[in-house]
């Protein structure tokens, strides 16, 4: 199974329980960050965390 086919599957296994998936939007970042059961401003807070590139692994 590709990997693209197997983080599909995994993320609708995640929707299932309950579980939001947030990627990182830059080709070839391997960041994703899951999570449930957390307060709206925590949701906000992990989802910009998720897709702020500069904030997890661009280089300068």
């Amino acid at each position: 199974m590709n990997d693209s086919l197997r983080d599909r599957v995994s993320d609708a296994v995640a929707l299932l329980t309950g579980t939001r998936t947030v990627r990182c939007p830059v080709l070839g970042c391997d960041v994703r960050i899951r999570f449930r059961a957390v307060t709206p401003d925590e949701a906000t807070r992990l989802t910009e965390l998720a897709t702020d590139h500069t904030r997890h692994g661009a280089k300068p």
